[in-house]
């Protein structure tokens, strides 16, 4: 099944956290594409941060507020009369979820809660997609992938808040989306993405970031657990599914449902094993040092069955782990050189988009 970017073209669509990593290279492609978008989002959580790097606030109508402020999200989301909702904000670390675990779910779940009181009460909307992560699953640790259909229960804060997310949505679709013969009347789904990579990500508590940052400072790389196995891909990969589903329910409402989102087995690597891989890619030198500190519980193994997505929309990954090493890295020696990096992100962009 084709997808292509024009879809967006003139479109106005409305980003729930697009200061964010992952909301920074989202906003990126929407503007590259030609839609009309209106960002809402606290400040991004990072210093230096992809955003302000790409002078994003000056190609799109971008708004600063808590997703737990309700009246604050209904007046920008009035003013935006958006066609399309892709509902990104959240609290996305694990490790901060367990230092805050009240202000994780009032933002996961209440977040979510807030955004779809907008698009029920909107007379605009004409698909949603919330983004969740492929930890609202309840991990039995076991070798094969995980299914949409098997149970929700995250362990930690961020996890479990992830699930009740998907659980809301869930409740709205079925409360407020459905008519009395059991019809959705608009299209709503959501997708559950795995650990992504990619230039421009400066949190903490991340490997890669901590990789990059190791790098440049030329100190040795720590890494907390290097036995954990986790399903990384490209931050290019799940944006393009969320794109798709996005456009492919609004045609047509059948499409509406809840996917996974993830890289292929080959792609489910040991976080030693892709450290291995960054410091082959890096070269200069680079090692890295096992440095496990008991901290707080998080799964040790966890990976997406994604067939629903290939089988639905003739979905596959389109770069490799490897692949998606190499472009983090050359991402973070033009950004170290303080060249363009809006540019190499275009060039990239316009590669995997074109695949």
């Amino acid at each position: 099944m084709s997808f292509d970017l024009s879809f967006y073209k003139g479109k106005k669509v409305f980003l729930t956290g697009h200061t964010g990593f992952k909301g920074s290279w989202l906003s990126k492609i929407l503007i590259n594409a030609g839609a009309i978008v209106t960002g809402y989002s606290l400040p991004a959580p990072t210093n230096p941060n992809l955003f302000e790097v790409l002078d994003l606030s000056s190609q799109m109508t971008s708004i600063i507020g808590d997703i737990r402020d309700y009246e604050k999200l209904k007046k920008a989301f009035d003013t935006a009369n958006p066609e399309i909702v892709l509902h990104l904000a959240a609290q996305p670390i694990v490790r901060d979820s367990y230092k805050d675990p009240r202000y994780t779910y009032d933002t996961n779940v209440m977040g979510t809660v807030n955004i779809l009181e907008c698009v029920r009460l909107s007379n605009s909307v004409k698909s949603f997609l919330n983004v969740t992560t492929d930890k609202v699953y309840l991990n039995k640790e076991w070798s094969w992938g995980y299914r949409e259909n098997e149970e929700l229960d995250g362990y930690d804060p961020y996890s479990n808040s992830k699930s009740c997310s998907e659980l809301v949505t869930h409740s709205y679709q079925r409360s407020f989306f459905t008519d009395k013969n059991g019809k959705l009347t608009l299209p709503i789904s959501t997708a559950r993405a795995g650990n992504v990579i990619g230039g421009g990500d400066f949190a903490n508590d991340r490997i890669v970031p901590d990789c990059i940052r190791s790098a440049l400072d030329k100190k040795d790389i720590i890494v907390r657990n290097p036995y954990s196995t986790r399903p990384y891909q490209h931050v290019l990969e799940p944006l393009y599914a969320y794109l798709m589903i996005a456009s492919k329910q609004y045609e047509d409402i059948a499409y509406s449902g809840y996917y996974n989102v993830g890289p292929d087995d080959v792609d489910c690597y040991e976080t030693g094993k892709l450290v291995d891989l960054f410091v082959e890619k890096w070269g200069q030198g680079l090692k890295w040092v096992n440095k496990h500190d008991g901290g707080p519980h998080e799964a040790n193994f966890l990976k997406l069955d994604c067939s629903k997505l290939k089988s639905t929309f003739s979905w596959k990954p389109r770069w490799n782990l490897p692949t998606a090493i190499e472009k983090t890295v050359e991402w973070a020696k033009v950004w170290a050189k303080g060249e363009d990096v809006s540019k190499c992100m275009d060039k990239q962009i316009e590669e995997f988009f074109s695949k």
